[in-house]
């Protein structure tokens, strides 16, 4: 990937959407991890009401903790996958709170990433995924969180030429400028609901595509036009 191409793409990306977001530390890290946790394979807007569905319904964590499965599925129903989440996040908080006596996670921000890696890949359901996106948007540090979609972009467009988003991960990390991580990650976010869709690209709208390495690209402009529906809600800039 040509360093001059991947820094074009950055830029306009963060012209397009007006990128301000700011990495800052949250108080409450367990905050921002359920709420990665809900946002798997569901829309932010989902995901966001069911987090705060248990906000509402729950005095705290521990209260969750503590509650039946039923009844935490029922809460989050709307995000899908009930069953799966609710007893990963209750197994989650329960193994937390036997390793360190408490449900508080401050003591993350002494440890380097790899430590935090090791530590919370060891919760069922809590992926390499779900972790960048804590470091970026609950610790504030520089990540590039790679999901399906986000994977699926880079190598559209030429970025990187992996198989997989663990591969994509592995490269886009090395590749991409600290500073530019979590901005380029939610602006790829945005662009490929509206405009990088998977199924049918809206090129013919396209403000990338004289950068864009995508072999169908002049099919999909000449198949393809019409509005843009923007869909820029993202879960974590609301936590």
């Amino acid at each position: 990937m040509n360093n001059k191409r991947l820094t074009a793409i950055i830029t306009r990306l963060e012209t397009h959407y007006d990128t301000t977001f700011k990495p800052v530390k949250k108080k409450n890290l367990l905050d921002v991890l359920i709420a990665i946790k809900l946002s798997q394979n569901t829309t932010d807007k989902t995901s966001h009401k069911a987090y705060l569905n248990l906000k509402s319904n729950y005095k705290d964590w521990e209260e969750v903790m503590s509650s039946p499965l039923p009844k935490i599925q029922k809460d989050i129903r709307i995000c899908g996958m009930a069953e799966t989440k609710s007893k990963d996040i209750k197994n989650m908080l329960k193994e937390m709170n036997t390793k360190h006596g408490s449900l508080s996670m401050g003591h993350l921000y002494k440890m380097t990433d790899d430590e935090i890696y090791d530590e919370l890949l060891s919760y069922k359901g809590i992926g390499k995924k779900t972790i960048a996106c804590l470091l970026a948007f609950g610790m504030g540090r520089c990540s590039f969180p790679v999901d399906t979609h986000v994977h699926r972009i880079l190598n559209r467009i030429g970025i990187v030429d992996t198989q997989t988003p663990e591969k994509t991960f592995e490269e886009a990390k090395d590749i991409i400028p600290d500073e530019k991580k979590i901005g380029f990650h939610i602006n790829l976010i945005k662009f490929g609901r509206s405009i990088c869709k998977a199924p049918n690209p809206v090129c013919s709208e396209c403000f990338i595509y004289d950068l864009c390495s995508f072999k169908e690209k002049i099919y999909y402009k000449e198949k393809l036009s019409g509005k843009i529906k923007e869909n820029n809600f993202i879960i974590l800039e609301n936590i």
